[in-house]
């Protein structure tokens, strides 16, 4: 009885974590395409300075994670000192103000497909810098994924949804999509060697570090001169209440979900969290397209499916990958 107990409660752990993670991260990405699509006021104006999100973001997570270190530490942990992201933070500053500018050129259903072949690069500095060789199926979901991505970009937006851009170009677009993952891949190497040289440092502790950084260089970017942009996005947002409550609400929106990405990895692993992630931006994709006023095509809906595939058959190797372990162990043993 009490196996059957602790199991039904996992489940509800693991029901809360994916309903955490889906709620946070989906209304999330509904307010980053309202502020970067929407025009507020009698004029019309848009918000041009989306590289404003990131430091308020920054600002937003830097506290969150200083009250839950304040709440759940024990005093000092042994983690990597404060001075250590420097390098991790210039990547994590420069790579998401691209992910983010990209909304300017392209639909959010578009930057999230196009943000979703994160493995794209990672197999091909793996392959070509690392010598790293794949397997064929982990090849195949390359390949899904490319031709799912490469399909969108190819086949002809609405004209509605061209209309809400404020810069429409695919190109351009893409290829900020693309720098923001490169920058992503070096932000997450430098995270996982501090980890690797202070392994008693936590989330919360890296959490903090990485947003300490961010927010010193987006301060330094968005007001370090006299017509820095920072200036005229509070400007903006005196004078449009509405763009700064959305503001307000997306950041935290990130860190809630930074809370139940946590969670789900300490008690689940990273590849269950992997999984609710990868669904949740399946469901993005489909929010966008009913509430937004992103109509998809026959042929768009076939690339978004493609892409999804791949990401899914690559989350069932890594679960096999997995399985096969403790099968390993218990032959060398």
């Amino acid at each position: 009885m009490e196996s059957h107990g602790a199991g039904i409660r996992r489940v509800m752990v693991l029901a809360f974590c994916v309903a955490g993670i889906w709620s946070a991260y989906i209304y999330q990405g509904v307010l980053q395409e309202t502020v970067s699509t929407k025009r507020f006021g009698p004029n019309k104006e848009r918000f041009e300075h989306l590289a404003f999100l990131n430091l308020a973001q920054n600002v937003v997570c830097l506290i969150w994670s200083f009250m839950m270190i304040k709440i759940w530490s024990s005093g000092n942990s042994g983690g990597a000192p404060w001075w250590s992201y420097w390098s991790a933070g210039i990547t994590n500053t420069i790579g998401p103000a691209m992910g983010i500018e990209a909304l300017k050129y392209i639909s959010y259903p578009a930057q999230v497909l196009a943000k979703s072949s994160k493995m794209i690069p990672v197999m091909l500095m793996g392959a070509i810098v690392y010598g790293i060789r794949y397997t064929v199926p982990e090849y195949v979901c390359t390949l899904l994924v490319a031709g799912g991505v490469s399909m969108f970009a190819l086949l002809k937006t609405s004209s509605k949804t061209i209309s809400k851009l404020a810069h429409p170009n695919a190109p351009v677009g893409y290829g900020l999509c693309f720098l923001n993952l490169t920058f992503d891949g070096f932000t997450n190497a430098t995270q996982d060697s501090i980890k690797a040289r202070y392994p008693k440092t936590s989330a919360w502790d890296i959490m903090l570090g990485m947003n300490l950084w961010g927010t010193i260089y987006n301060m330094i970017f968005m007001f370090g001169w006299s017509n820095a942009s920072g200036f005229e996005a509070v400007q903006f947002c005196k004078q449009h209440p509405e763009a700064a409550w959305d503001i307000l609400m997306y950041c935290l929106c990130g860190a809630v979900g930074q809370n139940f990405i946590f969670l789900t990895i300490s008690r689940f692993g990273s590849l269950t969290n992997t999984t609710i992630t990868t669904t949740r931006k399946f469901v993005s994709i489909v929010v966008s397209s009913v509430l937004s006023g992103n109509p998809l095509s026959t042929k768009q809906w076939t690339s978004v499916i493609m892409v999804f595939s791949g990401l899914s058959f690559q989350i069932y190797l890594k679960w096999r990958k997995l399985q096969r372990m403790p099968k390993k162990k218990k032959k060398s043993n």
